[in-house]
């Protein structure tokens, strides 16, 4: 087939997997599976090779994502359960001050969103935006807006989140790289989407807290000291990252030269990589939050049980997505693209951006259009031979895509919009102005050090 007629197909089967999950509402994964075995056929491939593709592509992503993302999940549920994340939280306002408490909020929702789910985020912070709300008199949009920037932004940009991994893992890039340019890209765009136009949208829209749930008094009004250690929630988030990030400067300082092959080195390699920088993390918070506390093994078992139910959806996702990424570039598909971007000059960072925008939009789900986009410029990428930064600077592109334009073909879009008290008109107004900050500001830092850096 010809490179038109392959890009063709491509564009058919992005058209397709909007039908099947917004018309026929057939899920993500067998959606996935449906285009990529249809793209597979129309590009001439034989039946077996399509069975073997599919095979290569699930197998292929799942050994790493299945490991990643349920160790993460339940580390993440051992400190929501523990209340680790609202020691964390309730420190970071102490911290900061009642007139600094946006920041705090920002600062917290980034910090809990690299071990929790967004949406558990939310909903363990509301109770603390609304009481900060009844207290100063403040708009809820004042501290609700900082608090959910932090949390959309870890959660699109840094590991062990699920999406940032699977892109990682589909286009063949360290986390260690992921995570330092999500920090660096994510803090700022947190900032100019939480705390600054929080500040501006509390003075156009003016919420008031609802009355105290009788189910939530308990977390609202618990008294600081009955929280875990704030020092120990710190320690056990950011160790994974910091042995993440210690094994990619070790890979680097071993290609450079900088440093000589030993045992010690090659120990800290072993110990940074997401198994068991993450293992451990479980590990040491199943201890220091558990049984320190004076949790049963019973019930840490139950915590983790209950962690694995929403990852396992994740880790299927996922796993379609590395099949339809294995059908694009054994069909040829890949190879036809990448030939089309050189002949145009077309980077990959602005075309993986555009199409997770266009798929983001279109079908609503973040974590979709990430696999998506992924997918279909992995092959590109390879083919191109792009190096590791480069190569990170696309996943936090396509993270960028995600989140613009949450609108209400998004469950998120109405879940902030109920929690809140908003209707349709003002949750477009903040909330979808917000995720659409995000995504533009990340974006433009992104072009920046994709010049830098090429």
């Amino acid at each position: 087939m010809s490179t038109i007629e392959l890009f063709s197909v491509t564009l058919i089967s992005v058209l397709l997997l909007f039908l099947f999950v917004l018309r026929f509402k057939i899920h993500a994964f067998i959606s996935l599976l449906l285009i990529s075995i249809m793209v597979g056929l129309s590009t001439g491939m034989h039946f077996e090779e399509v069975l073997n593709s599919i095979q290569e592509g699930m197998g292929g992503i799942l050994g790493f994502i299945a490991v990643v993302v349920g160790l993460g999940a339940i580390f993440g549920e051992i400190l929501q359960d523990t209340g680790g994340v609202e020691a964390l939280a309730k420190s970071m306002l102490k911290k900061f001050g009642e007139n600094k408490s946006s920041w705090a909020l920002m600062t917290s929702g980034f910090l809990i969103a690299i071990p929790v789910f967004f949406e558990v985020g939310f909903i363990i912070l509301v109770p603390i935006v609304f009481a900060l709300s009844r207290k100063t008199g403040k708009s809820v949009l004042f501290y609700a807006i900082p608090m959910m920037a932090g949390l959309a932004v870890t959660h699109a940009f840094i590991p062990p989140t699920p999406g940032p991994i699977a892109v990682a893992q589909i286009i063949d890039v360290p986390l260690g790289w992921i995570i330092l340019f999500g920090f660096i890209i994510g803090f700022p765009t947190a900032i100019v989407a939480g705390p600054v136009f929080g500040k501006y949208i509390s003075n156009k829209i003016v919420l008031h807290p609802p009355e105290i749930d009788p189910d939530l008094k308990d977390i609202v009004e618990k008294d600081h000291e009955d929280l875990p250690s704030f020092r120990w929630v710190i320690f056990l988030i950011g160790l994974p990252l910091l042995l993440i990030l210690a094994r990619t400067f070790v890979d680097l300082s071993y290609d450079e030269e900088w440093i000589g092959q030993s045992m010690f080195w090659d120990a800290l390699k072993f110990v940074g990589h997401p198994f068991i920088a993450l293992l451990i993390a479980t590990l040491l918070a199943g201890y220091i939050m558990g049984v320190r506390q004076g949790y049963k093994p019973a019930q840490i078992m139950r915590i983790a049980n209950a962690a694995l139910a929403p990852a396992g959806l994740i880790i299927l996702v996922t796993g379609a997505g590395g099949v339809f990424k294995q059908i694009l570039v054994d069909s040829g598909v890949g190879e036809s693209l990448a030939a089309l971007l050189t002949e145009y000059n077309i980077s990959p960072v602005i075309l993986a951006y555009i199409i997770a925008i266009v798929v983001r939009v279109t079908q609503g789900s973040a974590t979709v259009a990430m696999i998506t986009a992924a997918g279909m410029i992995a092959p590109v990428v390879t083919l191109m031979e792009l190096g590791d930064i480069e190569k990170a600077l696309i996943v936090v592109s396509i993270a960028a895509g995600s989140t613009m334009l949450s609108h209400v073909n998004d469950s998120g879009f109405w879940l902030i919009g109920k929690y809140l008290g908003m209707d349709e008109k003002q949750t477009l107004q903040s909330w979808t102005v917000m995720e659409s900050l995000i995504s533009v500001f990340s974006f433009i830092i992104v072009l920046i050090l994709t010049i830098i850096f090429t």
